[in-house]
């Protein structure tokens, strides 16, 4: 108890709900632009967040997290153009609604909606993040290992066109966390005889280049792509009728949305799906879902946030990413010296209780946000790409050079923008090649002690009935896509 009232007493500080209000506005307002993303936000905050204390710079980043999460369906209703990834599903009953008329209905749904699916899943993150902590202090390097290939086999579902895709792209990233020095042998591996790369490739200026850059060059294509806009009303909040037909779903959704957050690489676009795909299965009206549902809308919204709180579990408890975001938010805690893992949890209880708090407020915030500002927000739209894309960029650059105070880091984001871009033309999803960078090191480090302690007995591994649960669910990972598309096929 001591540790949750000292987490809510570095919250208090009138300068960090300062930060965590800057962290909901710019979060909502990334949402609502076309093309903007939460992980793309993450990253390029992060940099600037290295003067900061710790408690401020992750609050105000997951605060970024949450909001931009909700920001994302302002679009969808209005222009039906998603300004985020999990927004997608919002959009098939949000904008028909809006075409009725009803824009400031339909924004009220997904604002309650929201902040719902958001609340609910952080209790169970506050619950479940010091559980799973303490059933992780026993893993050996045996375990980790086994984990960790849980969690890339994963990435065969967590975006993109193909699983075959995203399973190379994970690859790839793995191979290029082992550039630099191998931390148990000492042997330089791909440094090709430049000193700057002894160190391995930092994770922030490719995060930078793969979300900014690379969404750069990709928006580039379409400068001139125009939208359909409608004007928002006054955002209403739901009526008593339309809280007695999406109470049931928000309610499934939210625990759709928080068990797709914790599992490892997944996150809210694959929730909102099934939030939506579920509110439709178990509504008693389901010729009215495309045609502006407010099931269609409450089930996805309340889905994609409640992924968010989730995510943050196995980030936190296991130091292993639930999303593309906590994927930038778990190497922001790298850098601010933080032991993501058990670790965290039994040295420092307070700073999760402080996340968990930040977060809370921010579900309340954006709640007030999203319902006073909606209107100024759908605004925004109306930016020019030919001014707000250069901006990203100009921040990309600022944000990669003072990361390292190095021009080295500048190359690595303009390369990594490259190859991203790349990537989104022949269908790669860059939220895999991110997941394969981070856990690539846990992978192998975890690996060489465990052949250390088993002397290179790797079939002793299966000895403990953990390892043997893990593999068995990677391999289930990984033939889960081919044989769901079997099942929809049928």
């Amino acid at each position: 108890m001591d540790a949750v009232l000292q987490g809510f007493a570095l919250i208090a500080d009138p300068g960090n709900v300062a930060l965590i209000f800057v962290g909901v506005l710019i979060g909502v307002v990334v949402g609502a632009l076309p093309g903007l993303s939460s992980p793309m936000a993450v990253a390029l905050l992060l940099p600037f967040t290295i003067t900061l204390e710790p408690v401020p710079a992750i609050a105000m980043m997951a605060s970024l997290y949450c909001a931009g999460t909700f920001g994302g369906s302002i679009c969808a209703i209005l222009i039906n153009a998603p300004g985020a990834p999990p927004a997608v599903a919002t959009a098939f009953d949000g904008y028909p609604m809006a075409l009725r008329g009803e824009a400031g209905r339909a924004l009220g749904i997904a604002a309650v909606s929201s902040i719902s699916g958001g609340i609910l899943s952080l209790f169970i993150f506050v619950l479940a993040t010091p559980l799973l902590s303490k059933i992780a202090t026993s893993f050996r390097p045996m375990e980790y290992f086994a984990l960790a290939i849980f969690a890339l086999s994963m990435l065969a579902s967590i975006s993109g066109m193909s699983p075959i895709r995203n399973l190379i792209a994970g690859a790839a990233g793995v191979l290029l966390g082992t550039v630099g020095i191998h931390l148990t042998t000492g042997v330089e591996r791909f440094t090709f005889g430049y000193p700057a790369l002894t160190g391995g490739i930092g994770f922030v200026p490719v995060l930078i280049g793969l979300f900014a850059v690379a969404e750069l060059l990709n928006q580039s294509q379409a400068v001139d792509k125009a939208y359909e806009r409608i004007t928002a009303t006054v955002v209403k909040l739901p009526t008593r009728e339309d809280f007695r037909r999406i109470w049931g779903t928000i309610l499934r959704s939210s625990g759709i949305g928080t068990f797709i957050g914790v599992l490892p690489a997944e996150g809210a676009t694959v929730a909102a799906i099934m939030g939506y795909n579920e509110a439709k299965r178990w509504s008693k009206r389901k010729e009215e879902f495309g045609t502006g549902c407010p099931e269609g809308i409450a089930g996805p919204e309340a889905a994609n946030n409640a992924a968010t709180g989730g995510a943050m579990v196995p980030t936190l408890a296991l130091g292993i990413p639930g999303s593309a975001t906590t994927a930038v938010i778990l190497a922001a805690l790298i850098m601010h010296g933080f032991r993501p893992g058990p670790h965290l949890m039994k040295e420092t209880p307070e700073f999760v209780y402080a996340i968990f708090a930040a977060m809370l407020l921010a579900n309340f915030m954006f709640l007030g946000i999203g319902l006073a500002g909606a209107k100024i927000f759908s605004r925004i739209t109306l930016i020019p790409r030919t001014f707000l894309w250069p901006g990203v960029f100009v921040f990309s650059l600022i944000g990669s050079y003072s990361y390292g105070a190095s021009v080295y880091d500048v190359w690595v984001t303009l390369v990594a923008g490259v190859i991203g871009f790349v990537m989104l033309r022949h269908g790669f999803a860059p939220a895999p090649l991110v997941m394969g960078l981070i856990l690539g090191k846990l992978v192998e480090e975890s690996f060489s002690q465990s052949m250390i302690i088993l002397d290179n007995h790797w079939w002793r591994m299966f000895e403990s009935p953990v390892v043997d649960l893990f593999f068995l669910l990677a391999v289930l990972g990984l033939c889960w896509p081919f044989i769901s598309s079997r099942f929809a096929g049928r």
